[in-house]
C-alpha cells in the first residue's frame, strides 16, 4: 500500500494546497492521501486570529472533499503537545504496517529539514516527496536532495507541477479587506464567512450572488437599488459603507417566503412574535431575514439589527438602522408622492427624514385599513419627543 502524507497548519487550506495534493496524486499514484492538520505546529506560531485546531480540521475536510483519494485525519489533533511529524510517522507505521510512506513537503520545509525533530528517524521511514512553491526553485531542491541522499541516505522524489504561488499568510490578509474568495475552495470560503474566521468580511459580489438566489427575481432591482442608496447614505453620514452594503444586500432574503415558511424559521431560530406579526409575512421577513443572515453569513449584531428593523423601525435606532430603513424606502426603483422631498431630506437631516418616512408609512397603512405595528409608533414618538426636547 502506498500512502502520501500531507501535513501542515492549513491556516486556511487554500487552492495551492489542493493543487499540490492533486499533483502529488497524479505523480505518485498513492492508494491514499492523508491530509493531517497540525494541532500545534512545532516550526511556527499561529496568528492570534487563527481558528482552533478543530476548526482548521473542518476547513480541511471541506477543502479536500472533492478528491476521492484524500482523507483528512485528526491524528495530530488527538495527540497532546506539539505536532511533531516524527511522532505522526511512528503512529502511521503502526496503523499501516508495511505501507510505503511518502511525506509531501514544500520547498521551505524541505530546505530546513535537518532542523526537524528526530529528522533521521523520519528519513528511515519515508520517501520525501518535494514540490516547488515558486518559480525557479527546482535547482535548489535538486541540490538539497542530492545532499540529503549522500549524507543520510535519504530517499527523495521531486514532484513536477505547475506553480501556483500562494501562501496562507497572504490569503489571511485578504479576508478582512473583502477579498480572497478566489484563493480558497468555495465551501471553505463559505464557512470562513459564516463563522467570520480570520476577521473576514465577505466579498460583496460573492454575497450578492448568494443573496439574489434567495429572492424573487422581480425583487432584485429593488435590492440593488437599496444597496446603492445605502452606500450613498453611509458616505453622507459617516457609517461603514461595507456594513451598509451587507445589510442592504441581505435585507429581503426571506421576503418571498409564505407565512407558514416564515413561522417555521421563527421556530428554528427561537424568534418571539406577536399576534400582528403572526399574520403578516411582511413584518416577519425582517425578523427571519436577520436571523438567517446571521446564520448563513455571520453578519455582525449591527448589520443584523439593521435588517431586523428595516420594516417597522424602532425607538432610538442606530445610524445603520436609520440608513437601511430609509434606503429601502427611497431607493431608485421606488415611485410615490413625496419621494423627492423625502430623498432630499435624507441627505440633509437623517432624523427628520426618518420621522417623515415613518409618518408616510403609517398614513399609508391607515388608508388601507391595516394596523400599524407598535414599533413604528414608538419610533415616531421617540423622534418627535427628541425633536421637541432640542428645539
Amino acid at each position: 500500500m502506498k500512502i502520501a502524507i500531507f501535513g501542515g497548519s492549513f491556516n486556511p487550506p487554500h487552492r495551492g494546497h489542493v493543487e499540490a495534493a492533486l499533483d502529488a496524486i497524479s505523480y505518485l499514484k498513492p492508494d491514499k492521501l492523508l491530509v493531517i492538520p497540525a494541532a500545534i505546529p512545532p516550526h511556527k506560531s499561529l496568528d492570534e486570529d487563527s481558528p482552533e485546531p478543530e476548526e482548521r480540521f473542518k476547513l480541511a475536510r471541506l477543502a479536500f472533499a472533492g478528491i476521492p483519494q484524500a482523507e483528512v485525519s485528526d491524528i495530530e489533533l488527538k495527540r497532546n503537545g506539539k505536532s511533531y511529524t516524527a511522532d505522526t510517522i511512528s503512529q502511521l507505521r503502526d496503523i499501516y504496517p508495511g505501507a510505503r510512506l511518502y511525506l509531501l513537503l514544500g520547498t521551505d520545509m524541505f530546505l530546513g529539514f535537518e532542523r526537524w525533530h528526530e529528522f533521521r528517524g523520519i528519513l528511515d521511514s519515508v520517501t520525501l516527496a518535494v514540490f516547488a512553491r515558486d518559480q525557479g526553485e527546482n535547482d535548489v531542491i535538486k541540490n538539497c536532495a542530492d545532499y540529503l541522499a549522500s549524507k543520510y541516505g535519504a530517499r527523495v522524489t521531486i514532484i513536477p507541477r505547475e506553480i501556483l504561488p500562494m501562501a496562507s499568510s497572504d490569503v489571511r490578509e485578504l479576508f478582512p479587506n473583502r477579498k480572497g474568495a478566489d484563493c480558497v475552495p468555495p465551501a471553505v470560503y463559505a464557512r470562513i464567512i459564516r463563522k467570520r474566521l480570520y476577521r473576514a468580511k465577505p466579498e460583496l459580489a460573492w454575497l450578492r450572488e448568494r443573496a439574489y438566489k434567495m429572492l424573487d427575481p422581480k425583487r432584485i432591482p429593488h435590492v440593488k437599488g437599496c444597496e446603492q442608496e445605502a452606500v450613498k447614505l453611509a458616505g453622507r453620514w459617516g457609517a461603514d459603507p461595507g456594513e451598509a452594503a451587507e445589510a442592504a444586500i441581505l435585507h429581503d432574503i426571506t421576503k418571498k417566503l409564505l407565512i407558514d415558511e416564515q413561522l417555521l424559521l421563527c421556530e428554528r431560530y427561537g424568534i418571539i412574535i406577536d399576534s400582528l406579526e403572526a399574520r403578516s409575512p411582511k413584518l416577519l421577513h425582517a425578523k427571519t431575514g436577520a436571523a438567517l443572515a446571521e446564520d448563513l453569513f455571520g453578519v455582525s449584531a449591527k448589520v443584523k439589527n439593521a435588517i431586523r428593523w428595516h420594516t417597522t423601525g424602532r425607538a432610538d435606532m442606530s445610524l445603520l438602522e436609520k440608513i437601511i430603513y430609509l434606503a429601502d424606502y427611497i431607493e431608485p426603483t421606488r415611485s410615490f408622492k413625496g419621494l423627492s422631498a423625502l430623498k432630499a431630506l435624507a441627505y440633509e437631516d437623517i432624523d427628520e427624514a426618518l420621522l417623515l418616512g415613518l409618518k408616510m408609512s403609517l398614513d399609508e397603512l391607515k388608508q388601507t385599513g391595516a394596523t400599524p405595528h407598535r414599533n413604528s409608533i414608538n419610533a415616531m414618538e421617540f423622534l418627535t419627543t427628541r425633536r421637541e426636547r432640542f428645539k
